[in-house]
């Protein structure tokens, strides 16, 4: 069992910089690859980005490439998400998620296994 806790998220405004943080409690946490999804009010979860086990491969999101990285240190069990030159569409609940299998692509909330209550992200204009 995996238990995720996000943590960080609040109100800014447009341009600013924010770091979310999501700690895991599981011993293996080197073995899972994380992932961050948002779901803003009355819209579907989209994903955002996903990092390998290692840390060594992230993929992103078209929306936020290039303003948003992606890391993790696996003896911390935590991941994050660095989030710079915020936008007002960025504003939603965000996701940590971590699942066991690298198989697929990662991109797709049905590919993970386990999921942290978000934290909420709002961006002023």
């Amino acid at each position: 069992q995996v238990q995720l806790v996000e943590s960080g998220g609040r109100l800014v405004q447009a341009g600013d910089s924010l770091r979310l943080s999501c700690a895991a409690s599981v011993r293996t946490f080197s073995n899972y690859v994380m992932g961050w999804f948002r779901q803003a009010l009355g819209k579907e979860r989209q994903f955002v980005t996903t990092i390998s086990s290692n840390g060594g491969r992230t993929y992103y999101a078209d929306s936020v490439k290039g303003r948003f990285t992606i890391s993790r240190d696996n003896a911390k069990n935590t991941v994050y998400l660095q989030m710079n030159s915020l936008k007002p569409e960025d504003t939603a609940i965000y996701y940590c998620a971590a699942r066991f299998s690298a198989s697929s692509s990662g991109t797709y909330d049905r590919e993970y296994n386990y999921w942290g209550q978000g934290t909420q992200v709002t961006v002023s204009s």
